[in-house]
This record gives C-alpha cells, sequence and structure tokens, in this order.
C-alpha cells in the first residue's frame, strides 16, 4: 500500500512537472496575436526586398535583352557588308582580269608595231647604203627613190607614234591594275575586320544569352520566394484576423481592432474604414430590411411581409447572388438584402455590413478569399471590413478619400447632390479618428 501511495506521489509529481508547463507557458490570444504581427511585420519587410530585388533582375533582364538585341542587329549588319565586301572584291577581281587581257593584248601589239619598226628602219637603212646608179636602176628614177625613201621615213614616224601612244596606254593599264589591287587588297583587309567583328559580336551574344539565362533563372527563384513568402503572410493575417473575437454587430472597440488589421493591409486608415461601414450599416447593425423572393423579376418582400419590387437585378446580380449563398450555405429567399430607395430609383440587393452588390463581391471574392485564407461571407463583420478596405484601396482611397468614397457609393460618375455622401462619410472619420485618438493617449 505505501508502495502504491509512492508511485502516485511520483506520477503526480510527474505530471505536474511535465503538464503544468504546457499550461503555464500557453499563449494568450492576444500573446499569439502579437506575436504573429511581429513575424508578419518582419515578413513584409522580407517580401518588399524580394520585390525589389525583382525589380532590379527584371530591369537587368530586359537591359540583357535589348543588349542581345543590339547584337543581333550588329551581326546581320555586319552579314551584309561582309556579302557586300565580298561582292566589290569578285567585281575588283574581274576588273583586274580585264585589266590584266588588256595588258596582255597591249604587250602583243607593242611588239608587232616594234618589228614594223624594226622592219622599216632595216629598209630605210638598206636603201640609204645603195650607190646613186643602184638607186637609178632599182628605182626607175630618181624621183621614185625618193618617193620611196620619203613613204618610208613617214610609216616610220608613225609607226613611232603608235609605239609611244600603245606604250603610254601600257603604263596606263598597269598603273589601273595597281590601283585595282589596292582596292582589292584594302576590301580583303575589311571583310577580314567585319569576319573579326562577328565573331566577336556572336561571342558577346552567347555570353550576353548565357547572362540572361542565369537572370532569368534567378528572377524565377525570386518569383518562388515571394509566392511562399505572400502565401505565409496571408496564413498569418488570417490567423490573426481569427484571433479578434467579434459579434454579429461589433462594440466600437472591436471593429477599431478589426479596422486596424485590414488597415495593415490595405493602407486604408482605420478611421475611414469605420466611417464606411457606419453610414453603410451602422456596422453591421442594420444589413438590410428585404429578402429576395422572385429570382426571375427580382421582386420580394420586406421584413414586414411587404411586397417590394426591384430587390435585386436578375441580369446583373442574382446570378452572383445565388452562387455566393450557395457556396456559403444560406437561403438565398430568406438573407437580407438592401431594399431599393424610391427616390433615388434603381435597385436593391446590397449584401452585408459593407452593403457591395453581389456583382461586385464576386469581383474581388478571390481576392478576399486567398487574404483571409478560407471563403469569404458578406454578412460576416471581419470579411465585410476586408472588402470595404481592399475596395477602397482599388479605388484609389490612399490618395484620395472623398474620390474612393465617391466612386464606392456612386461608382465612376456623380452629381453634386450625391456628394453629400463622401461629405458625411469623412466627417465620421473625422470624428473616429478624435475617438481613436483619444483612446490612444488613455
Amino acid at each position: 500500500m505505501t508502495k502504491l501511495r509512492k508511485n502516485s506521489r511520483a506520477l503526480c509529481v510527474f505530471a505536474f512537472l511535465v503538464i503544468f508547463p504546457l499550461f503555464a507557458f500557453a499563449l494568450t490570444p492576444q500573446e499569439e496575436r502579437s506575436s504573429l504581427e511581429q513575424e508578419l511585420a518582419e515578413l513584409e519587410a522580407h517580401i518588399r526586398e524580394i520585390e525589389n530585388d525583382i525589380t532590379k533582375t527584371q530591369a537587368e533582364k530586359n537591359t540583357l535583352q535589348k543588349q542581345i538585341t543590339i547584337l543581333k542587329d550588329k551581326i546581320q549588319k555586319l552579314n551584309l557588308q561582309i556579302a557586300q565586301g565580298n561582292r566589290v572584291i569578285a567585281d575588283l577581281s574581274s576588273q583586274i582580269g580585264d585589266t590584266t587581257e588588256s595588258i596582255e593584248k597591249t604587250s602583243q601589239e607593242i611588239e608587232s608595231i616594234q618589228e614594223q619598226i624594226g622592219t622599216v628602219l632595216r629598209t630605210i637603212h638598206e636603201e640609204d647604203r645603195k650607190g646613186l646608179l643602184e638607186m637609178m636602176l632599182t628605182s626607175g628614177s630618181l624621183s621614185d627613190f625618193f618617193l620611196n625613201l620619203s613613204s618610208l621615213e613617214a610609216l616610220g614616224s608613225k609607226s613611232a607614234e603608235l609605239l609611244n601612244t600603245m606604250r603610254s596606254l601600257g603604263r596606263y593599264l598597269e598603273t589601273q591594275k595597281t590601283d585595282l589591287e589596292t582596292d582589292k587588297a584594302t576590301q580583303e583587309n575589311l571583310v577580314k575586320i567585319q569576319l573579326i567583328q562577328k565573331i566577336q559580336s556572336q561571342q558577346a551574344k552567347t555570353d550576353q544569352e548565357s547572362l540572361l539565362t542565369a537572370t532569368k533563372g534567378k528572377e524565377s527563384e525570386y518569383q518562388k520566394m515571394l509566392v511562399d513568402r505572400k502565401k505565409r503572410a496571408g496564413e498569418l493575417r488570417s490567423r490573426i484576423f481569427e484571433l479578434i473575437g467579434v459579434s454579429k454587430a461589433p462594440t466600437f472597440g472591436e471593429a477599431l481592432e478589426i479596422a486596424r488589421a485590414v488597415s495593415k493591409q490595405t493602407g486604408i486608415r482605420p478611421a475611414l474604414l469605420l466611417a464606411v461601414l457606419t453610414q453603410e450599416s451602422n456596422i453591421g447593425k442594420n444589413v438590410g430590411q428585404c429578402y429576395l423572393k422572385n429570382t426571375q423579376t427580382g421582386s420580394g418582400t420586406k421584413t414586414t411581409g411587404a411586397a417590394v419590387s426591384k430587390v435585386m437585378s436578375p441580369a446583373r446580380d442574382i446570378p452572383k447572388f445565388l452562387e455566393i449563398a450557395r457556396e456559403l450555405g444560406r437561403d438565398p429567399l430568406n438573407t437580407p438584402v438592401s431594399c431599393p430607395i424610391p427616390s433615388v430609383g434603381g435597385w436593391g440587393g446590397a449584401m452585408g455590413p459593407a452593403q457591395f452588390i453581389p456583382s461586385t463581391w464576386s469581383m474581388y471574392q478571390k481576392e478576399l478569399n486567398d487574404m483571409a485564407g478560407r471563403p469569404v461571407d458578406p454578412w460576416n463583420i471581419k470579411d465585410a471590413f476586408l472588402a470595404t478596405g481592399v475596395y477602397l484601396e482599388d479605388l484609389g482611397g490612399q490618395q484620395n478619400e472623398f474620390r474612393a468614397v465617391m466612386r464606392y457609393f456612386s461608382g465612376p460618375s456623380w452629381t453634386k447632390y450625391e456628394e453629400f455622401y463622401g461629405r458625411s462619410v469623412l466627417s465620421i472619420a473625422a470624428g473616429y479618428e478624435e475617438d481613436i485618438k483619444e483612446l490612444e493617449g488613455s
């Protein structure tokens, strides 16, 4: 029995030592939220660094792509210049061949003329050696002799002139040949240089393409890291959002907590978020007084049972509304939506605290699902705040609050009579801003 008591005490001590620390060190929701917010801040800073790296890498990639394009153009230009140079060389070679042929013909003609002149000179020399009696016997008369001699001298003179002309032509052709050969050699050297430039450009292009491939690989790694970090950030935001426990119609303190969390994600100041939700539904206290009953005509009833026409647009909103209700497991014919305003005209059908019409909600649904980490619900107050923040951010709410609020209310254009909405929202926001400062100061 004593041994049993000892064993029991030992088990109790063991249980205390093992289990108590688990309870002692368990985080409260507020502590967990604070820890997650710190991790989220660090993660968002890392995301910004990765995005900057991606921007730089994309700039490097674009620069390399431009350089490769320039090198391709340069190689193409060099190919054309080389082809043109080869054509010039071929033409010069042809001209050199023609000139060489002309030189050979001229040389042959010079030799022929030289032979003719030699024959004439020998004949003249032989005539000069004849005696008077021999001249008389061979020529018939003295006048014939001198006539023959004069003719030979004239022939010799013309042959000499022709010889000089042919020699001048020969020298000209030789000069032409030399010039053509010089031009050909110059052109051949130019083509050689262009070939070297082409090889260098091709090598540079190959190097740039290798670097571009490496840069694309680096960008791909950064993109993968960015996706992973954003996914983790989304999980953290979703968990932080879950840790904000609120009722369907939250207190101001609860609503402020939600607005602050959404502000960190969207950049829209908490006071403006609170003001829009106040204007739309008094922060979830009035989410609509009508029900859709006829999905073909869009007619319905008030919560009192009174018939109402134009509760929801059959073409624009009802198909989206039915889809949203089905995904959330809601009865579309017993889910409250806004009633049409007779004095304004148009349709009702806005959903939840943020009063989104179904067609607008469906445009942002995927983005909101990703941010919340679960299917979002337009009647959920936290999801309504998130949707309002995302929509206002998309409408330029960080730069021009009045314009964003008016577009939230009226779309891309509005009349001056509708501006009461924007002025009212900004007035409410100013009041909330003072309340927030007072709370933070206390």
